[in-house]
């Protein structure tokens, strides 16, 4: 990609983040977050405690990029079917017969609202759907149109009646994304904007043909061999670091972090990515696939902290 390709990408996703602050107001780097994520072709999950517009962004961002969005609000009752769809009975042709209708997953954006409060068996339906790009309903599989992504929402203070993701479905999640309060400057403007009679539109910046365009782009950007094994040393050092952590992160967090890295690079305007993408990304990477250990929790670490230990510790 030539410079002035690079700059006019980047003057792109300054016009999206500009259109989306029209709804949300001071949440850039979890917007950033959740455009690489888009950009990986992957998922993302979204923690925050209640009232800080998790929903609201990620229904700004389908409107922006002119993508259908379907939301599922995850209860105890939910059931796989309520996702993926069920079988009924057309009898519009005059004769009974069976025809599949499609549940809220054949969509681009599916919000999985709480996705900690549906069962195991209701959580463990979206897994095909998040890796394979597919689902399968009484033995005939579905392709679902690209491009699509579930954008999951949890909050890490009501636990009661919640199912915690195991950890393989944690794994299928690109990134994990704290959502922040805003500082009071930011909140003033929020509640300015939101006690107005009428909201803005927004405008569509990128449609789904742009968007699958740019994931192809960001596949093609370059990265030195020396920060490729800076990162496998980083994900290895998980797995060898047991004063506080009890399992590392698989290959898989190699390969999203490599990736993670790469959009944000092509968001900043750069065609070529730098040990600064690496460490950004290694948090939302790596925050939600480690398992802490009783030396951690009795220290009171978190994750977050023990990753910045394991940046310190591992050098380019």
């Amino acid at each position: 990609m030539t410079s002035l390709q690079i700059e006019k990408l980047k003057q792109t996703f300054d016009t999206i983040h500009a259109e989306i602050e029209k709804s949300i107001i001071g949440q850039r780097k979890v917007v950033e977050q959740v455009l690489v994520c888009m950009l990986c072709g992957s998922n993302g999950l979204l923690e925050s405690y209640p009232g800080l517009g998790k929903t609201s962004l990620i229904k700004a961002i389908s409107e922006v990029m002119e993508l259908d969005f379907r939301r599922i609000q995850c209860t105890p009752d939910l059931m796989p079917s309520d996702i993926i769809g069920t079988e009924i009975i057309d009898e519009a042709s005059g004769k009974r017969v069976f025809k599949f209708q499609k549940g809220p997953v054949f969509t681009n954006i599916l919000l999985a609202d709480e996705i900690n409060r549906a069962t195991p068996k209701t959580q463990s339906a979206l897994l095909e759907a998040m890796q394979e790009k597919q689902v399968t309903a009484n033995g005939v599989t579905y392709k679902l149109d690209p491009p699509f992504f579930v954008l999951a929402t949890q909050n890490p203070i009501e636990q009661e009646g919640t199912y915690p993701l195991p950890e393989a479905q944690s794994d299928r999640f690109l990134l994990k994304v704290l959502v922040g309060y805003p500082d009071q400057d930011q909140e003033l403007q929020i509640v300015v904007q939101n006690s107005r009679n009428e909201q803005e539109q927004l405008r569509k910046i990128l449609g789904k043909n742009s968007l699958l365009a740019l994931q192809r782009f960001t596949r093609q950007v370059p990265i030195a061999n020396d920060l490729t094994r800076y990162v496998i040393a980083l994900v290895a050092a998980t797995r060898a670091e047991k004063e506080y952590i009890e399992f590392g992160a698989s290959p898989r967090a190699s390969i999203g972090l490599v990736l993670a890295a790469k959009a944000r690079a092509l968001m900043q305007g750069r065609a070529h990515v730098s040990e600064e993408d690496i460490r950004e990304m290694a948090y939302p990477i790596l925050r939600h696939r480690l398992i802490l250990n009783f030396e951690a929790e009795r220290k009171g670490l978190t994750t977050d902290k023990v990753v910045e230990l394991l940046l310190k510790k591992v050098k380019l």
